[in-house]
């Protein structure tokens, strides 16, 4: 198990300034190796030194679910993530998928180097980080490279626009190998426009889609985070949807016509169109 100067005595929380503010790293009082990554007090990442398996955050679960679906069991993958943060899911693909093949584009280079000096990887893990925007990232990487693709960029608290595209998602579906998998984290609220938009820029590029959020969410009752996963192959919907119901806040999961109808009509986002995702509303962190 990695050492880290972040279990030393009573743990402390730790900041730095970085490219997109006030990175903090807060110790978790329920349990003992494990930090919560905020930047400008949106929480962005959780991490368990000991148990790199344990995703505390919601979507990150949901996430892990899906990861755990690409593949029969301990089969290796290669990843790409878009969006680094404390890194929790190249961990925990590390951690599950021995000899998998990951690489990370991060485009904040100041909070990569105070996240690993924190909470460093442990050695023999093949996960590379880029410092990179997403986009850039993505022409970088040969096609059909990837098993997954898994998109989770916020600056601040919002998805920058121009990985909201259709053209971002081209980018996206040529490096996935045929029959992977692309999931993406989506943050929104009512009257959840950003959302459906997002379904639609999906649909265009990939043949089945399927969703999964809080059943708050999709009623437009409150502002939150969703999983949407795109593939040219069926989603295994069921063993999903029994997963996420058992996660201790359970979720659902819309795929078919009641995704279609879920999202109304709603047009694909173009380059030309393209807006960031909405901002949260004051006090949601809270």
């Amino acid at each position: 198990m990695a050492k880290t100067r972040g279990r030393r005595g009573a743990r402390e929380p730790r900041t730095a300034n970085v490219a997109g503010g006030l990175a903090q790293l807060m110790p978790d009082p329920d349990r003992p190796h494990a930090w919560t990554l905020l930047i400008d007090g949106a929480p962005q990442s959780h991490v368990d030194l000991a148990d790199p398996a344990h995703l505390g955050f919601e979507y990150q679960r949901r996430l892990g679910h899906l990861i755990d679906l690409a593949a029969p069991p301990g089969r290796p993958l290669r990843v790409l993530h878009l969006g680094g943060g404390a890194l929790t899911l190249a961990r925990y693909v590390a951690h599950t998928r021995a000899r998998s093949e990951q690489q990370a584009a991060e485009s904040d280079g100041e909070l990569t180097r105070f996240v690993r000096e924190a909470l460093p990887l442990e050695r023999g893990w093949r996960i590379r980080v880029r410092q990179a925007d997403a986009r850039a990232a993505l022409a970088r990487l040969p096609d059909a490279w990837a098993d997954l693709v898994i998109a989770d960029v916020f600056s601040g608290a919002r998805t920058p626009a121009h990985l909201t595209s259709v053209e971002f998602l081209a980018a996206v579906r040529r490096v996935l190998r045929p029959g992977g998998w692309y999931a993406a984290n989506i943050a929104d609220g009512p009257p959840l426009r950003h959302l459906r938009g997002q379904i639609a820029t999906a649909a265009a590029e990939f043949s089945e889609l399927c969703l999964v959020a809080d059943p708050a969410v999709l009623r437009g009752r409150r502002f939150g985070n969703s999983v949407l996963a795109a593939c040219d192959t069926t989603p295994p919907v069921p063993e999903l949807a029994r997963r996420t119901a058992g996660d201790p806040h359970p979720g659902r999961v819309e795929y078919g016509r009641a995704l279609e109808a879920f999202a109304g009509g709603a047009r694909p986002v173009t380059d030309a169109d393209a807006v960031a995702s909405p901002e949260p509303p004051e006090g949601v962190f809270r």
